[in-house]
């Protein structure tokens, strides 16, 4: 009878051992106390490598749960280098927060998408129908400013489908998915949804970081870098076919006055948005240095502020008055986010985790007086370049 080869014995290595492997060609993460290699796959990362260098070094159980369907752990075997991480452990946070992520698996609730997709792609092409005859068959100039105002919303909303594609699959297949997010971003609002989801992942892994939050670094242009974009010739395409199509609706108003009044119209309307992107994190904690992974629940909480808002008001906010439960669990359909926001509510009261919910009106009051705070400081002479605050804001810092 055949002798069978005794099975090998695993190997561990401490903890101080996995955080010297946190740099680019020499990048390895822990998953469940398991010990990958995702050196060679930081640039072959659907969501952008940034995310694995800036965890690179640490146990990052918890954000690949938030980021990553359960299809994604079969291919980490190919990254597994056979070590296990020997003084793994889990906090209490982390244990309750996996816990009602295996609930809201078993109730279904990242997959129940509803048909709100279908819905939302019929009100675009139904206002970009509308927007386009206003402008081509109607000679009145109030017509003319309220279509221009109507592509604003139509902006928004096409926003709130781009952000939500960006995330999980909203579409039947990868396809169909990747098709509405170019449609949505590229096409219809002139965004490059490639560049949009690079810097959003870096975002919500760093939410608040002073120094890789890419939300907080305001640089008055943007930096153009040789780095490959993946589906560059679709994305180069689509941001084409925006800076056609735009233009060439304008041209055929009646005169600059109108155009003028249009192009106004249609970005101060979509400029609500971008108010609603300022309240959910503006006036919360920030905080300086790297993300750290061992922590991912309590910088969510710290980091993120919920709106009060009624059921029937969820299309003006796009899911993101419920930023808390949006940023610890980002694949979940934004439908099922008032769902869950009392179980959330309730992880953070037991862990005396701060869970901020305030009005529209008073998250407006907190972020005008963050700002108000930052133009204090940076008016304070006392303390000089490269202190003073004037000189972070040139992002200097970070």
């Amino acid at each position: 009878m055949a002798e069978t080869e005794p099975l090998q014995k695993p190997t561990y290595i401490s903890l101080q051992e996995l955080q010297k492997h946190n740099k680019r060609g020499d990048a390895w993460i822990s998953i469940d106390g398991k010990i990958y290699d995702v050196s060679k796959w930081a640039n072959h990362h659907p969501g952008g490598e940034v995310p694995l260098l800036n965890l690179a070094g640490q146990d990052v159980t918890d954000a690949f749960l938030a980021f990553h369907p359960p299809s994604a752990y079969k291919r980490m075997d190919a990254f597994f280098t056979g070590n296990y991480l020997r003084d793994y452990t889990v906090s209490e946070v982390s244990r309750d927060y996996r816990s009602l992520f295996s609930e809201l698996t078993k109730l279904g609730l990242f997959e129940d998408k509803g048909h709100g997709v279908l819905i939302l792609l019929s009100l675009i092409v139904v206002m970009f129908c509308v927007s386009l005859y206003g402008v081509l068959f109607s000679d009145s100039m109030v017509v003319h400013v309220l279509c221009g105002g109507l592509m604003g919303f139509l902006w928004i909303q096409s926003g709130w489908l781009g952000h939500d594609s960006g995330h999980y699959q909203i579409m039947v297949n990868r396809k169909w998915n990747r098709f509405a997010q170019i449609l949505s971003g590229n096409v219809l609002a002139g965004i490059s949804i490639g560049w949009w989801k690079w810097n959003h992942n870096a975002h919500h892994l760093a939410c608040n970081s002073l120094d890789f939050d890419p939300d907080l670094q305001h640089l008055p242009f943007f930096v153009v870098s040789s780095r490959k974009v993946p589906h560059r010739k679709m994305e180069l395409l689509g941001l084409l076919a925006f800076w056609i199509w735009y233009p060439f609706l304008v041209s055929f108003l009646p005169n600059w006055r109108e155009r003028v009044l249009f192009v106004v119209a249609s970005f101060a309307v979509t400029g609500i948005q971008h108010v609603q992107f300022t309240l959910n994190h503006f006036s919360a904690s920030v905080y300086v240095g790297p993300p750290t992974a061992h922590d991912w629940f309590e910088k969510q909480a710290f980091g993120t502020l919920d709106v009060m808002s009624p059921s029937w008001m969820d299309w003006f906010h796009g899911g993101l008055q419920f930023q808390i439960e949006h940023h610890l669990f980002p694949r979940l359909p934004r439908r099922n986010l008032r769902k869950i926001a009392p179980l959330v509510k309730d992880l953070c009261k037991k862990h005396n985790l701060p869970y901020t919910c305030v009005s529209f009106w008073k998250a407006n009051v907190l972020t005008v007086q963050t700002l108000r705070n930052a133009a204090l400081q940076a008016r304070d002479l006392t303390k000089p370049v490269p202190r003073n605050l004037v000189w972070e804001a040139v992002n200097t810092h970070g």
